[in-house]
């Protein structure tokens, strides 16, 4: 089954980095030229380092948490706070196929189109995305035993419509930096949105 309706970005996974992409993007919904737009998010979540964690050590966290409970917290707030973010859960991406500004992203289940892709799905070396194997290169911040990879990048842009989030982009493995890596890729493709003026998106009690 393919969809018809075309998505303006798709999030491949929904660790950190992707659900902070997420979030992000979806607080700028009422933003002129972020209205019409079509945002989803592949929420797997099995192989997340979160699974493992616990946390004493990231901003705005309650120590003792763990990252079980925020997997699965920041999927239900993701769905309460902005329900119009579509979120595809339990489908494993295999292929992508096209070239920007149309790429079709399989999954072991369907076949979507969108405009653009951030891919954030951790640094192991089982990646196996197809379409994206040529962009595979040695994690450059982790130990050589661990073999980690990441994909290779220009501040996390890999090419046109291909964007590197979380440790897959080459960052250390802290919560910290995935959510703003995450944050800062949503902030560039609202910049991309807004006809290329500098741009975020703020929530204020005002």
């Amino acid at each position: 089954m393919t969809t018809d309706n075309m998505f303006d970005v798709l999030i491949i996974g929904g660790g950190v980095s992707g659900m902070s992409c997420a979030l992000v993007l979806g607080s700028a919904k009422n933003k002129t030229f972020v209205t019409d737009k079509k945002i989803g998010i592949f929420t797997h979540q099995k192989n997340s380092s979160l699974q493992e964690a616990i946390f004493y050590n990231a901003y705005g966290i309650t120590p003792g948490k763990l990252g079980s409970e925020l997997l699965t917290e920041s999927i239900q707030d993701l769905a309460t706070t902005y329900p119009h973010i579509t979120q595809v859960p339990n489908e494993k991406v295999m292929k992508i196929e096209g070239s920007y500004p149309e790429f079709t992203v399989v999954t072991n289940k369907n076949s979507y189109k969108t405009k653009n892709i951030v891919v954030g799905i951790g640094s192991a070396n089982t990646f196996d995305i197809e379409g994206l194997m040529q962009f595979v290169e040695p994690h450059k911040k982790a130990l050589p035993e661990k073999q980690r990879i990441q994909l290779k990048n220009e501040d996390h842009k890999v090419s046109d419509g291909i964007y590197v989030i979380g440790t897959l982009a080459g960052w250390r493995s802290q919560l910290a930096i995935a959510a703003g890596s995450g944050a800062a890729v949503a902030t560039d493709i609202l910049t991309l949105w807004n006809n290329g003026i500098q741009t975020h998106a703020h929530d204020s009690i005002r």
